[in-house]
């Protein structure tokens, strides 16, 4: 089983960028599709981005599509999330996720198989 622990999240101005890290252990990493979503107070987790395993193809939610950037070096067992262009919009708790298919659909909360603990990220007006 692939354990996730983010790192990377913090207070920011609105315009201003971070970059997430998830480190995953376990041997599955680098056959294993990767994703961020995050949730905000009241609502469900949302997609934003994930990666796929077979060739690196991604897939990102419109709002943040032309700002954020999603890797992964499977050297490394990371994947990573470049914010730039921060809004107050973007404030949430992003969760790093794995055990998920990464196609032409963005997968919902419910198809994901394993989850990092969070990282809250807030952006500041």
């Amino acid at each position: 089983q692939v354990q996730l622990v983010e790192s990377g999240g913090g207070l920011v101005q609105a315009g201003g960028s971070l970059r997430l890290s998830c480190a995953a252990s376990g041997r599955t990493f680098s056959t294993s599709s990767m994703g961020w979503f995050r949730r905000t107070p009241g609502k469900e987790r949302e997609f934003v981005v994930c990666i796929s395993w077979i060739g690196g193809s991604t897939l990102y939610a419109d709002s943040v599509k032309g700002r954020f950037i999603i890797s992964r070096d499977n050297a490394k067992n990371t994947v990573y999330l470049q914010m730039n262009s921060l809004t107050p919009g973007d404030t949430a708790v992003y969760y790093c996720a794995t055990r998920l298919t990464c196609g032409t659909r963005n997968p919902s909360q419910g198809q994901v198989g394993s989850w990092g603990p969070g990282t809250q990220v807030t952006v500041s007006s």
